[in-house]
């Protein structure tokens, strides 16, 4: 029954969660023991955090009575100083703890920072395909998403950005490695971003919530090195996925101490603060589990080549772009993806998002991609899911891979 109480048309007008409505495409599919289910439609880790971390964990509950109660809103003095320190040091800036926030998780730093820099009917632009839940809370703020489309390389040309600023743009929003791409940004393309939103009187932000998985040794950008970078930059960024601990919602957001201080008042009347539990998991995580977290990289980079070295071979699949935990694919079927996905469900046994759901409503080209999240899978499922693909019949003429 339709509640008689109004509801705010700026929510009824937002897209259904995906990966939830996703979900719902499981009901009544039975999955017979030789074929289970592959998953690879959401991005998170599948296993708990490591054992020292979940004992360290245990232990605060038991013994830290503070871990308890509230905190401080923008988060743990010696987590921020902590990310302070490392980010400092690992992209060479100077970063301080009074720019550092900590959030519940990586979405509500990206809440946190558009709700300082956008309200109803101005203009923010993310490059198309883009995260989701970026476009859901523009859409519930009654803040316009302006697309910017990218090529086949998905990646976004910051020339092309520059023509899509007006009067009532206020930010650019990349993502790196991104979501749902999987592409990693080159610095020189951020750089040119940066120098783009800076001369415009924009905010760049960044969601670097896959940074531990990078490709490329040593820093992903240079930003940080700029000075000045706190009168332009943002970054957005998630424990969640370098530790395990999707559960406890631990992110962060690297900006000027001026707009922390307007975002306090955010996070204050959402959430009041970040989790205690999870904020002290992952301070323990950041002093303890370096080696251990070079380890969970250096795994999900052989599951992306097992993907694309995979992806290759299969006659009229096109890998658009790899990295971190995506793959995102064009298709070789007539079916729309939007269609076919769930029907992949009963057919093959596999759970993947089309690429309707990263796209502007009507644009053709979400029609004919999907986004995998395979570091969900191990490099043997990836063999099992490429096999599954393999096993649909293809439409007369498709071409093998050359």
């Amino acid at each position: 029954m339709a509640p008689r109480a109004p509801i705010n048309p700026a929510i009824a007008a937002t897209m259904e969660p995906p990966v939830m409505m996703a979900r719902r495409w499981l009901d009544g599919v039975e999955f017979p023991p030789e074929r289970p289910l592959i998953n690879v439609s959401q991005a998170a880790p599948v296993a708990p955090p490591p054992a020292p971390l979940r004992n360290a964990i245990a232990e605060t509950a038991r013994q830290d009575d503070s871990a308890h109660l509230y905190g401080p809103v923008l988060g743990m003095a010696e987590l921020r100083a902590e990310v302070a320190a490392q980010w400092s040091a690992a992209y060479e800036g100077e970063i301080t703890p009074a720019n550092v926030a900590i959030t519940a998780g990586c979405n509500q730093a990206f809440a946190a920072a558009l709700a300082t820099l956008a309200g109803p009917g101005d203009e923010v632009i993310l490059p198309s395909p883009w995260y989701f839940n970026h476009r859901m809370w523009l859409d519930m703020q009654r803040v316009h998403t302006v697309p910017l489309a990218t090529g086949d390389d998905l990646l976004p040309c910051p020339e092309r950005a520059a023509r899509l600023i007006t009067s009532r743009t206020r930010a650019i929003v990349l993502v790196t490695p991104n979501n749902p791409g999987g592409t990693e940004y080159p610095t020189g393309l951020l750089r040119a971003f940066l120098d783009l939103a800076r001369r415009r009187g924009l905010a760049l932000v960044i969601d670097e919530t896959y940074r531990d998985f990078h490709s490329a040794p040593g820093a992903p950008h240079d930003l940080f090195a700029d000075p000045d970078w706190p009168d332009t930059l943002i970054q957005l960024y998630s424990f969640s996925k370098a530790y395990r601990l999707t559960g406890h919602r631990v992110g962060a957001m690297i900006a000027a101490p001026a707009r922390l201080a307007e975002a306090e008042k955010f996070l204050d009347t959402v959430g009041i603060c970040p989790g205690q539990l999870g904020q002290r998991a992952a301070l323990w995580g950041m002093r303890n589990l370096g080696s251990w977290l070079a380890g969970e990289r250096a795994e999900i980079l052989a599951r992306r080549a097992a993907i694309a070295a995979g992806l290759a071979r299969l006659p009229g699949w096109r890998l658009m772009g790899a990295g971190a935990y995506f793959a995102y694919v064009h298709h070789p079927f007539a079916e729309n993806a939007q269609a076919l996905a769930p029907d992949l469900v009963r057919r093959a046994g596999i759970l993947m998002l089309p690429g309707t759901m990263f796209r502007p409503a009507g644009d053709p080209a979400g029609a004919e991609e999907f986004r995998i999240a395979f570091a969900n899978i191990d490099t043997e499922g990836i063999d099992t899911l490429l096999a599954r693909l393999a096993a649909l019949p293809l439409p007369p003429g498709t071409q093998p891979p050359k």
